[in-house]
């Protein structure tokens, strides 16, 4: 059982509810911070007295109340975090729904569990917890969803011969003309933006790069 936890969350009411999860399950050794220069320094500290946290909560986003912070941000914290005890537990607990974040923070962060701030987001928590005691990652079910639509998304040879052009460094406004001289239709420029953003829009993501790099990732392009 994790015995050790610390959590950085800047709302009160989130902080409550975590601390209050925590407690469900029978663990009562936490610390709470409310930022994230202070959640580093207590991990530094716990481990600097060979006593390190095993877990550490925390939120993506914290709001800028004038107070100078050297760690602006929850990736910023897992990044310096992840640097001193590669082997802490992560959990994320935040608003943040786009895949390509997520999916990064597991990646390359390597996160163990991801929990939207959302409807039944307490019972998420829990499972979320359960999980990590297991050596299991953990996601919110609603995000396990998008994750299901994007891997059952069927690209068309359109599709992916503009995200081919685009992966090769061509400009989008001057895909048009490549399109046009390998007779591929539709070739204009308003046509081509309109699928990409559907594209974009059904996956989640926000730039042509995530669309890219999730094509090369799933062996599309």
């Amino acid at each position: 059982m994790i015995k050790k936890v610390l959590i950085a969350e800047d709302h009160e009411s989130a902080n409550i509810s975590v601390r209050k999860t925590l407690e469900d399950l029978g663990i009562s050794q936490f610390m709470y911070t409310y930022y994230c220069d202070d959640a580093f320094l207590q991990i530094q500290k716990s481990f600097e007295e060979n006593h390190p946290f095993e877990l550490l909560i925390t939120d993506l986003s914290f709001e800028d109340d004038g107070r100078p912070q050297k760690i602006a941000d929850g990736i910023e914290l897992i990044k310096a975090v992840r640097n001193l005890l590669p082997k802490i537990k992560i959990l994320v607990f935040s608003s943040e729904s786009k895949m390509a974040i997520i999916d990064n923070l597991f990646k390359e962060l390597e996160i163990n569990a991801y929990v939207r701030k959302a409807r039944r987001d307490v019972e998420e928590l829990k499972n979320a917890l359960l999980a990590i005691e297991k050596n299991k990652n953990y996601i919110s079910k609603s995000l396990r969803q998008s994750i299901n639509q994007k891997n059952t998304f069927e690209f068309g040879n359109y599709d992916i011969s503009i995200i081919n052009l685009l992966a090769q460094g061509i400009p989008q406004k001057n895909i048009p003309q490549v399109l046009e001289a390998k007779q591929i239709k539709p070739s204009g420029l308003s046509s081509i933006e309109k699928r990409l953003n559907f594209i974009k829009e059904t996956l989640g993501f926000s730039k042509n790069e995530q669309l890219v790099a999730f094509c090369k990732d799933i062996g599309v392009i």
